[in-house]
Order: structure tokens, then sequence, then C-alpha cells
């Protein structure tokens, strides 16, 4: 079949959805990335992949703009004669889905979480719901990275239970990600991700002020991610540069390998409140042994077992999650490393991409049999 995977960039589909386009092209199948370009447009095109650009703004929501998009998935999809679509980011799954249904080719979309859309309720999120209703009214399945959006999106009556599956958020390669014991001076947490507001950066900063006062032990606050002042739900500028300048964080920007940053961390650390899928900088934690904290929300819960591979904390909460990463930090170090061993746990167990894949392969095969 010719197989298209369609999400907002490129850097999306190499980074979260490569292995998946390794098994489907192994497979016998054409598979086509449609997508924003960016500088990850060539390397899917280097491993076999055919790309088609679609005019998307991730944050827009002008009203013609958006217009313009779903007509740039119509045109994409009719041109390049796909004979199923792999939706995943919510544009995707929602103009792609409608451009699909119009044109007659069957989806699998993925909800990778449900961003600031649905953290807090308003017109938008109103209108987003309807817009998932009807976009996802003719999927041949839907999956859920986590049971809380599962459920929403149920109970909201925005899928048919029949097409719902849930998946252990995109997986983890645990071939690639491998356990490996920090040995630093200096006690290291780590936070990975776009530093975004609701991603609790914020929180991590304040938090990280607060244990640096009560402490008497060296320690390093990383920062690893994108930030760009342009986008209003990025953390604020000023006040990273406050901090960092008061040598109470450190900011690599965003790494494109982020391994050797993993194994040099003492803990990972992630006080999203976004409403996530299930977050990759976790799992990629997790599967290199660190402890986890992260935040009692939607998503970022589902790698954590409280106590067990690490901590949970309040959403929003600076002064609990200082407090949890004081308790990391006073733990003598078999304590740790034997937290850091059950975070591997739950990877091998429960959140191998082997699973996500396996998944995927089965609903093509289902579909490919169907059409025989």
């Amino acid at each position: 079949m010719t197989i298209v995977i369609s999400a907002n960039t490129s850097w999306y589909i190499w980074n979260f959805r490569l292995s998946l386009i390794r098994e489907l092209l192994s497979c016998g199948h054409r598979v086509l990335a449609v997508s924003a370009s960016d500088e990850w447009t060539k390397r899917l095109e280097d491993v076999g992949v055919s790309t088609v650009s679609v005019r998307l703004k991730t944050k827009s929501i002008n009203p013609l703009r958006e217009l313009i998009t779903l007509v740039s998935y119509f045109r994409a999809y009719y041109r390049c004669g796909a004979s199923l679509v792999l939706h995943y980011t919510p544009k995707a799954n929602l103009y792609g889905s409608i451009a699909a249904r119009i044109l007659g080719i069957p989806v699998i979309n993925n909800v990778s979480g449900l961003g600031a859309a649905f953290s807090k309720k308003s017109k938008i999120t109103a209108l987003v719901a309807f817009m998932y209703r009807h976009a996802f009214r003719k999927a041949y399945k839907v999956f859920f990275q986590n049971a809380d959006d599962r459920k929403h999106f149920l109970d909201a009556g925005l899928v048919s239970s029949g097409v719902c599956t849930l998946l252990p958020g995109s997986g983890v390669n645990l071939s690639l990600y491998t356990p490996c014991q920090a040995d630093n001076e200096h006690f290291t947490f780590l936070f990975v991700g776009r530093l975004l507001k609701e991603k609790g950066v914020e929180d991590f900063l304040h938090a990280a002020a607060l244990v640096k006062t009560r402490t008497g032990k060296p320690v390093r606050f990383v920062l690893a991610g994108k930030h760009d002042p342009s986008d209003p739900h990025m953390a604020d500028t000023s006040l990273l540069q406050l901090f960092l300048n008061n040598n109470i964080i450190e900011l690599t920007g965003q790494v494109e390998d982020i391994r050797e940053l993993l194994c040099h961390a003492d803990c990972i650390v992630l006080p999203s409140y976004y409403r996530e899928g299930v977050p990759r900088s976790l799992l990629e934690g997790a599967a290199c042994g660190k402890p986890l904290i992260a935040c009692d929300c939607v998503g970022t819960r589902e790698p954590v077992e409280n106590g067990v591979n690490g901590f949970l904390c309040k959403p929003e909460d600076p002064e609990d999650l200082a407090s949890k990463m004081m308790t990391m930090l006073e733990m003598d170090q078999d304590t740790r490393n034997l937290m850091g061993r059950e975070s591997r746990r739950i990877a091998e167990s429960r959140f191998d991409e082997r699973i996500v894949i396996d998944e995927y392969l089965k609903a093509v095969d289902s579909l490919t049999a169907s059409k025989i």
C-alpha cells in the first residue's frame, strides 16, 4: 500500500515515527511523509520516504489560514494516491482526517495528548471538540496514549468505542536507550522538552531556587529544549535569563541526541500540566534507568509509580516540586539506584516501542485483508 505518515513537522516524524517507517518499508509498503517542511525533511528522504509539504502553522487559529491548511491536505492526499493515512499531532488529526474522508481514504489517528486546547475550558475547547467529533467519525482506528484521553473522548461522544485502542505512548527504543550510571560531583536534575510554560518550566525554575537555598550539597538544574520567544506559550524569557544569570539553572538549547545528557543526569524532572500523551522524555529517562519526578497530571503520571521509581508532584506547585526534589537529593545512592532499576523495569514491561509498532502493523494488515 501507499501509506502516508502525517504530522505537523518532519522533525516529529523523524524523532517519533522513524522505527515504524522502517518497519513499513521493510514490509514492502511505499511510505510518504506529509508535513510542514523543515531541516529533517531531507533525512526522511534519505531513508526512502517520499515527502509532501503542506501549509501548516501549528499555533494559528486564523480561519482563512486554517482553510488553506485543509485544502493543502486535500491536495496532498489526492496527488499521492494514498491507500491509508496515519495521523499524528492535532492539526493533522483534524484537517488530515477531514480531507481523507472526502477522498474516501481510511485513516488511523493517534491522539498524543490534548495540549492547551483542553487544559482549560474555553470557546476554543468547544470548537476543537466539535471538529474532532466530525474528523474521527469515519476513522478506521483511533489510538490513544493514555486512558484519561480515551475516557474523555468516549464520554464526550467524540469517538466510537469500537475503534479505540490504548497504546503505551509512542514507546521507547530499549536498545537505543540503555541503563547508564551518572558519576557527577554535582547531583543533576534534568528537564527535557520544549520550554513551554504549561510544561512546568517556570515551576522548575522556582523549585530549583528553593532547593538551592535548602541544601548544602552541590546540585545542578539543567533544561534541554527549544525556546521560541515569539511563541506566547513559551516560558518567560526574562525569567529564564534571571535564573541563568544567578547560576540557578543551565540551558542547553535543543539537543538532537539527548542520550549523553540523560546518562549524566541523576533524576529526570517534568512538572508538566499540559495534558500530555505520555512524554517521551520520561520514557527515555526510565529506559536509561533514571528515577523520575513528574506532575500528577494526565499523561505525565503514566510512567511513574509514586515512591517506586520516582515521585509525583502537585501541578503548578513549586513548593511541592522542591519537596520531592529534596527527598530525591537526600536519598542514599542505593535507594536511588533501586528506583532507577524500577524505571527500567517499567520501560521494558509497559513502554517498549515494539508494542506500539506491532499494534500499527496489526491494524495495517487487518485493513489490507479487508480490501482483498
